[in-house]
């Protein structure tokens, strides 16, 4: 037992793992042998999921089999969208909304009372808890702009059912495929803060819907989750200021401010999925007639390269891919926790087939040999 200090765990390793694979320094990331850039031109989030949870793509019928499971599972119980009422009315914060009806769901599983062990049955759960949240993200948003919510329909996909739910209105099929890439570059992230959350609570043998509450509450904090609405803040702050990028981005920086979206605990050079989502900003602003969001994006991109040394991570062009796709901004991380749903469950399951609890120490730096004395003589 070494007596080594690894602030934040940096560097240590706590389990082995055949989900996904990310090499800092030539900036890959592989899903189970699959590389992202792969993934996310030819497959489905739907796919992706399969991938993660069952060790292998589906072929055609099992994909079809997968859906129509996922589909019969996108409506929520009453008493949940009660909830989430009156949560968007009490102007609650969407990730807040959010951990508190997936921790609902747990009251309406029929297999609720499985164990963790019982890997079928946590699949199913976490089946149900994976095609739910866009449902509850949906509704939550539009009944706190005064609309009432959009039932699911059964013919549409994972991403293009939420964008429905969402507007009230089928999405076009760019906007579709678009927001499905991102659901799919957002799935898994190797044993990320939020996903070892889900591990440490599920290391005790508690249920998929406390893990996956859990990482809902790690990834609600900013260090974690919350980047990608930063970075489109910080965009209009820029565009509301009509100066020039460079300009702005110098002077934030003599005051001392952060620049959101640039620097990565992994990624030593540009994160793959930013390459992949910054060329979709792009096509999204061609189609609309403007390139403003992605050029002053790669304006940045440069100066910070240049000046910094630092690339960008996936959130700084998720924020204007999302932000062109008419999303609004504070449900960007609730977004990543829609997409995030699979990678948390299938590490909850694979850590689970040989599980041990997870409990690291802490090295003491109290006081030692403290004299006691009864509260009277204090």
């Amino acid at each position: 037992m070494t007596d080594e200090l690894q602030k934040g765990l940096e560097g240590v390793l706590v389990a082995e793992s055949e989900l996904s694979k990310i090499d800092g320094d030539a900036g890959k990331l592989v899903y189970r042998g699959y590389t992202i850039e792969d993934l996310a031109r030819g497959a489905s989030y739907e796919e992706v999921s399969y991938l993660l949870w069952h060790g292998h793509l589906p072929d055609a019928d099992e994909l079809a089999s997968f859906e129509e499971s996922m589909v019969a599972e996108r409506a929520v119980d009453e008493d949940v969208l009660t909830t989430v009422r009156d949560l968007a009315e009490a102007d609650e914060n969407p990730m807040a909304a959010l951990r508190t009806a997936v921790s609902m769901l747990s009251g309406y599983d029929p297999d609720a009372d499985e164990p963790t062990t019982n890997t079928e049955a946590t699949l199913r759960k976490g089946r149900r808890i994976t095609a739910k949240i866009p449902t509850i993200l949906a509704a939550f948003t539009r009944i706190r702009n005064g609309e009432d919510p959009v039932e699911p329909r059964d013919d549409l996909g994972h991403a293009a059912n939420f964008l429905y739910m969402l507007n009230g209105e089928e999405p076009d099929d760019v906007l579709a495929e678009t927001f499905d890439m991102a659901l799919v570059l957002h799935a898994d992230h190797g044993i990320n803060a939020s996903t070892f959350s889900a591990m440490v609570t599920a290391s005790t043998l508690s249920d998929i819907h406390s893990a996956v509450t859990s990482a809902i509450g790690t990834l609600k904090g900013p260090l974690h989750g919350g980047a990608n609405q930063d970075v489109m803040e910080m965009l209009k702050e820029v565009d509301d200021a009509a100066t020039d990028p460079l300009e702005w981005v110098e002077n934030a920086l003599d005051e001392g401010r952060r620049v959101s979206g640039f620097g990565h605990r992994v990624y030593n050079v540009k994160d793959p999925r930013a390459k992949i989502l910054g060329e979709r900003s792009k096509e999204l602003g061609e189609a609309a007639g403007s390139l403003n969001w992605y050029e002053m994006s790669t304006t940045i991109e440069e100066y910070m390269a240049d000046q910094k040394g630092l690339a960008p991570n996936v959130d700084f062009y998720s924020a204007s891919t999302y932000y062109q796709m008419g999303i609004p901004v504070d449900i960007y991380t609730p977004i990543f926790a829609m997409s995030r749903a699979s990678g948390w469950i299938a590490h909850v399951v694979e850590y689970t087939e040989e599980n041990r609890l997870i409990r690291p120490r802490a090295r003491y730096t109290g006081p030692e040999d403290q004299l006691f004395t009864a509260v009277e003589e204090r």
